[in-house]
């Protein structure tokens, strides 16, 4: 049976303006269902409190005829590497643990003027670091489709929240892959917006040319929703695009009807899972019946993307980090200790074995006598590849390819092999390295149940162009694109203080 918190953004909208429901009756629908599915460990910290405060807000002001547009009321959770003033951001790291952030970062703040409920915050891989949100130092997250599977990463607990309903939507971070990848795990919709397109201000960096903030939803609408709010220009970011922001909710109705979509020979190589390919297939085959032209296109530089991307984002990461010392920033090894003592106590006690192993490739690679032959050579493949993008959007209007080679894998399958692991991300990580745009939406199931994404690229600032195409996708196979989990056990509202 679902609830109120099943619904999509739109959806609830449509139910608040007609006054058959309240935001307060949506937010402690959200709060039951996050505590009925704490086994998934997708929140690291909840705010009751201040949520239903801001839902009560929000009725007060629909009912005096204020809304503040689709957002008002709606209550959404962030991913804990973004600054919420008075709550607690750790990144998933016992280096951050019980660090509360001074103030708000712009994306938070553009939600809260839009009136948007925040639940709390969400876990993830330790700052970012990984592909299965199994690096968190509060334990890792539970797939919603498969307890057993992981929910993909970095942003897993963005994803598995939405998924399971414990909230409408949420806002996750992308450096290779980050949000697409969960999406595509957990069967939602995630967006990648073009770099410089949402502010990072706020945000805590893991590797600053390459990370992106960007809605998961659960269908293309609300992503669209969501991205017209935390979208557009922050001179706090000095990295932030004056390009203005369209109406993304206005171009759903496009169709498809003359674009032009390129399929990368690259992306569709041996080693991808058949029903994973299938289910691309046929998703192809839907939007070309729609009346897209299907194009085949080559992307030649894609055998060296996730190599480049593995130098470029472990140094910046060495670099970003670098600051976690003890001394400003993280939590400080006990004891008297000299002050380099002090640093390695704190770094070693405070970062987990995946950040360790990234920020010792990122030093080696910037270290003298290695710079020119590994960080410098990675920036010039990245020229490479964005030369290929750019080539292939001469002729197309979006590319389309799988989001990840598999479906979800088992916890733990990967942990002893970070190669696997790193490969999880292999057709994700060029839009990072381009700056690109990406889109993931759900567009099957596997054998065994668990969803498969599909994922849409665009040139720079297009992303108005693959809502467009995904809503296409959407509409034509039916827009209930996420599974409605079975009710949990009952719910105990007397520990999240949720009155009944």
């Amino acid at each position: 049976m679902t609830t109120l918190c099943d619904k999509t953004i739109h959806e609830l909208g449509a139910l608040l303006g007609k006054g058959e429901a309240s935001s307060v009756e949506a937010t402690r629908a959200c709060l039951l269902r996050l505590e009925e599915t704490r086994h998934h460990n997708a929140y690291l910290h909840v705010d009751p409190k201040g949520a239903l405060t801001a839902a009560k807000e929000a009725d007060l002001r629909r009912a005096a005829g204020e809304p503040r547009g689709p957002l008002d009321g709606v209550p959404v959770a962030l991913k804990d590497n973004m600054l919420v003033a008075g709550l607690p951001t750790t990144c998933a790291s016992h280096m951050l643990e019980g660090f509360i952030a001074p103030y708000d970062a712009t994306v938070v703040r553009k939600l809260k003027a839009a009136g948007a409920v925040l639940l709390g915050k969400l876990n993830m891989d330790e700052f970012a670091m990984g592909s299965s949100s199994e690096h968190s130092h509060f334990g890792p997250v539970q797939n919603p489709w498969d307890p057993a599977r992981v929910p993909g990463g970095s942003s897993g607990g963005s994803a598995a929240a939405v998924a399971a309903g414990s909230a409408f939507a949420a806002l996750g971070t992308d450096t290779g892959g980050s949000i697409r990848q969960p999406a595509a795990f957990c069967g939602v919709v995630g967006c990648k917006p073009t770099y410089s397109r949402v502010s990072r201000y706020g945000v805590v960096a893991f590797a600053s040319s390459l990370d992106q903030v960007g809605p998961l939803s659960k269908d293309v609408t609300d992503c669209a929703l969501m991205l017209e709010v935390i979208a557009g220009h922050d001179e706090k970011d000095s990295t932030s695009a004056a390009a203005p922001v369209p109406s993304y909710s206005a171009a759903l109705k496009g169709g498809v009807r003359g674009l032009r979509l390129g399929l990368p020979q690259e992306y569709f190589i041996e080693g991808i899972d058949p029903e994973v390919r299938a289910a691309i297939d046929a998703a192809v085959a839907t939007w070309r019946g729609l009346g897209a032209e299907v194009v085949a296109v080559s992307l030649p530089t894609t055998d060296y993307a996730i190599a480049c991307y593995y130098l470029l984002c472990t140094a910046e990461a060495s670099s970003n980090l670098a600051r976690f010392d003890g001394v400003r920033y993280g939590r400080r090894a006990a004891g008297d200790l000299g002050l380099r003592e002090m640093y390695g106590a704190t770094r070693a006690a405070g970062f987990g074995q995946e950040v360790k192993r990234r920020i010792m490739l990122g030093t080696y690679v910037l270290s003298a006598g290695y710079y020119d032959a590994y960080y410098k050579k990675a920036q010039a493949v990245r020229t490479l590849v964005q030369r290929d993008f750019a080539a292939a959007f001469a002729t197309c209007d979006a590319l389309v390819t799988p989001t990840t080679p598999t479906t979800a894998f088992a916890l733990g399958e990967r942990l002893a092999d970070p190669m696997t692991m790193y490969l999880a991300d292999v057709f994700t990580v060029g839009a990072n390295i381009a700056g690109l745009p990406g889109l993931s939406l759900p567009c099957g199931q596997g054998s065994t149940g668990l969803p498969i994404g599909v994922q849409i690229l665009g040139p720079h600032f297009a992303e108005a162009t693959l809502l467009r195409i995904g809503r296409a996708l959407e509409l034509a196979c039916g827009e209930d694109r996420v599974r409605r989990l079975p009710p949990r056990a009952s719910a105990r509202a007397s520990v999240l203080g949720v009155p009944a």
